[in-house]
């Protein structure tokens, strides 16, 4: 499996933190806010827009002519954008985590299935910049560990 290793290490940091984030405070979660002034519950919200948005790219970079459109939901704050429609500051906590968690598992089963005859195939980022299946599953694991550390500094705090 090519991307063995990553699944691994997502697995172990997905399973540590789950009872980590489901067991903070709710002052904690709502109330302090990082750099772009996102509370923990808004990051983990991302953190699952991310993992499902990414889930998609795999499975349409597999099946559809490369390279694939997709709406650009992570750049000109349309992020942003998705964390106050889905309004994670007021999800019940307990289900934002679980959400969380699954949804990274099941970004985890899906790279482990990955077919490698695909893993060149990419998709359009932005205007003229193209990210291939093989490189987007690859820099996962760091946009994860960025968003667990905004955390961890919010918990610092």
């Amino acid at each position: 499996m090519v991307f063995e290793t990553i699944a691994k290490e997502l697995n172990e940091l997905v399973t540590s933190w789950a009872n980590k984030l489901e067991s903070l405070p709710p002052e904690t979660i709502a109330n302090r806010r990082n750099s772009q002034d996102r509370s923990i519950r808004q990051i983990v919200g991302h953190m699952v827009d991310s993992a499902s948005n990414n889930t998609h790219r795999v499975v349409h970079l597999q099946y559809r002519e490369s390279p694939v459109e997709f709406p650009n939901y992570a750049t000109y704050g349309n992020n942003d954008n998705w964390i106050a429609i889905q309004n994670y500051q007021e999800e019940d906590w307990k289900l934002l985590v679980n959400y969380w968690k699954f949804a990274h598992l099941h970004f985890v089963h899906v790279i482990r299935n990955v077919n490698t005859e695909k893993l060149d195939q990419q998709w359009s980022a932005d205007t003229n910049q193209f990210v291939s299946l093989k490189d987007m599953a690859e820099d996962f694991p760091r946009h994860f560990k960025l968003h667990i550390n905004e955390i961890e500094e919010l918990l610092n705090q």
